[in-house]
């Protein structure tokens, strides 16, 4: 019978089948009570697996990811009971599992309310304390259909009637509630002990908008109150950071619904900006990058021939005029080759960089939208790199050093680094997907960094680097890329005369190190909370005035100061100095600078920064040098305590 081989190495025989449970159960009481799910060869599966053969696994706990998984997957189906029981009328959909939580989607009649939400928690809570048994079932597809068409379930019914199999279909059932799922689940729903339901908020179904709107409740749970509190926490610290609160508050932007997922920048919005814009250029001049522009509207034919409209199309503006089909741009690439493509280029012409700070437009759906982390419209800091397959290494290795310099830049040292590889619906002969595959992943270790892999994740026509920042918060955002394409230069017909004489296509490097600068600048706010460094504050310093006899003392100062290149504002108002210097800590300036009778006499100004700190006094060229020296710093700088 079988033998089972644990992850240390060591063998346990048993006479007969057993289950999952009855092994951890026979190594230990603790672990029988801790084990929430078990892996066989490499495959999750509930603790009721019968074991009749020989195995590798392993017991799963809350101290596994996979555990955490399986909780809050349960939880999902748990959060269906409740509602199921507090709101029979409702229809059930699906419930996947998301990061640090899982969401359930409800076909009902009215909208849940925040009042709804509290009473299906606690329904939630005391069907766990009953500590009902999960137990698995098997279905054929057809009495599949029959059992949820009698229940009224429809969308359950057209789910199941969409899976193209002749397999039983595996369901779970805890007290009188029974849902179709692959699984695994907890043993019972007692594991249940730490959970939270946070929002509800409408999804369409199947993610198409022409179908029904539901209600999506979110949720998240975690394997003890200890662990739920910290994330709370956390989300409440995110909650004070939101890009779109703060946002409205420094007067950085707006968006509104005349324009959906377009963003209105005010001046100090703009300046941030202009800023990044410039920081990013000087460093793609210093990188041998030649800056161009490219067309917002082009011909549809270039798309098709791209590869665009056929496998991008549901996220394309198009319009018409004078009987032609238009695209806007969702992005640059196609129009980048046509750049490369004027004149006649030598491989000593190659690597090729031309960089854009393109203003592309995605149709994104409205749901999907959030102020401005995701978008319609945005620009890039692209560019693209021409350049022959023996050049494929350095290029990106360079790319890669780049990238994480820049990061550092603006404060960011903890960055992730994925592969990407070719996904379903791709362009392109296999055999150039391996090149382009390997010549990534070669450079990712010549460089010596730790990478994870994405299998199918890639772009429709090559694999990518992703560069993923970790934030304050431990929130993981995917901003920088670099991506591997052979098939664009094909398509487009660009080539080069290479060192026999011969026209090869080139090699076309697709990289971007910010991403989109909206949805960089929404990181920056959420991970500075407003309190962005000097270098990227829109203004670097006010200068106030105790009484009008230093008005004019302070608008020399200003002047001074902004003839010297900084981003200075006078506050000349009649009011007193302790209501000035509230509201200007509230904008989140850097540096509040006052100047009263004693500063006139000795031509100086009293420094403090935003957080309190007395700096003292300081003149002219003394501050003007401090602030110089935190600009240089760029992010490595921080005024706060």
């Amino acid at each position: 019978m079988p033998i089972i081989t644990l992850p240390d190495g060591s063998q346990r025989s048993f006479d007969q089948a057993v289950t999952i449970a009855d092994v951890a159960a026979s190594i230990g009481a603790g672990l029988a009570k801790a084990a929430l799910a078990g892996k066989v060869n490499g495959q999750l599966v509930d603790t009721s697996y019968l074991i009749n053969e020989d195995i590798q696994l392993s017991i799963v706990t809350e101290k596994d990811s996979e555990g955490l998984e399986v909780l809050r997957h349960s939880c999902a189906h748990l959060l269906a009971m409740a509602v199921k029981e507090l709101f029979p009328s409702a229809q059930v959909t699906i419930g996947p599992v998301i990061e640090d939580g899982f969401f359930y989607d409800f076909a009902f009649e009215r909208a849940f309310t925040t009042d709804d939400l509290v009473k299906i928690e606690k329904r939630m809570e005391e069907l766990a304390a009953k500590d009902a048994p999960v137990v698995r079932s098997l279905m054929s597809r057809d009495e599949a259909v029959t059992f949820f068409e009698k229940m009224g379930e429809q969308y359950k019914v057209e789910i199941i009637s969409s899976i193209d199999t002749q397999q039983d279909l595996s369901f779970y059932r805890q007290g009188d509630f029974i849902d179709l799922c692959r699984g695994p689940h907890v043993p019972s729903v007692g594991k249940l002990k730490a959970f939270k339901l946070t929002k509800v908020a409408g999804a369409y179904w199947r993610g198409d908008s022409n179908n029904a709107m539901l209600q999506r409740i979110y949720g998240t749970c975690w394997a003890n109150k200890k662990d739920l509190q910290a994330y709370l926490m956390r989300l409440e610290e995110a909650g004070k950071r939101d890009h779109r609160k703060l946002g409205k508050q420094l007067s950085l932007f707006h968006v509104q619904d005349e324009a959906p997922g377009m963003v209105f920048w005010h001046p100090n919005g703009w300046t941030l900006y202009q800023v990044l814009e410039q920081y990013m250029r000087q460093v793609q001049n210093a990188n041998g990058y030649q800056e161009i522009k490219t067309p917002q509207v082009v011909d549809i034919s270039l798309w098709e021939r791209s590869g665009h409209a056929a496998n991008y199309a549901e996220s394309m503006f198009t319009t018409h005029s004078e009987n032609r089909h238009y695209a806007v741009k969702p992005m640059n690439c196609p129009c980048h080759v046509q750049v490369f493509n004027q004149g006649l280029k030598s491989y000593r012409d190659l690597p090729l960089r031309l960089a854009e700070f393109g203003s592309c437009h995605r149709n994104e759906p409205s749901g999907s939208l959030h102020g401005i982390m995701r978008v319609r419209g945005f620009t890039q800091d692209d560019a693209h790199i021409f350049c022959t397959r023996e050049q494929i290494g350095a290029e990106v290795a360079d790319f890669i050093a780049l990238t994480l310099q820049v990061y550092k830049d603006f404060g960011f040292d903890d960055v992730q680094m994925k592969l990407s590889t070719r996904p379903a619906k791709r362009v392109g002969d296999e055999a150039l997907w391996d090149v382009a595959e390997q010549a990534l992943a070669d450079a990712l270790n010549a460089a010596g960094l730790d990478w994870q892999l994405q299998a199918g994740e890639g772009a429709f026509y090559g694999p990518k680097i992703e560069f993923s920042l970790k934030d304050c918060l431990g929130r993981v955002w995917q901003c920088g890329t670099i991506q591997c394409d052979f098939n664009m230069p094909l398509r487009l017909d660009a080539n080069y005369v290479a060192e026999d004489n011969t026209r090869r296509a080139p090699v076309m490097l697709h990289r971007a190190i910010l991403g989109s600068f909206e949805r960089f600048i929404g990181i920056l706010i959420e991970h500075y909370a407003g309190l962005l460094p000097p270098w990227l504050a829109p203004v670097q310093a006010v200068v106030m005035n105790i009484t009008d006899h230093q008005a004019e003392a302070t608008k020399n100062f200003v002047n001074q100061l902004q003839a010297q290149g900084f981003r200075v504002l006078s506050d000349l108002r009649n009011e007193k100095i302790g209501f000035k210097i509230r509201e200007r800590t509230l904008e989140r300036i850097p540096y509040l600078l006052v100047i009263g009778d004693r500063e006139v006499e000795q031509n100086t100004v009293s420094v403090r920064t935003r957080d309190g700190k007395d700096l003292g006094s300081m003149s002219l060229d003394e501050f003007a040098a401090k602030l110089r020296a935190d600009i240089a710093q760029r992010g490595r700088v921080s005024l706060e305590k």
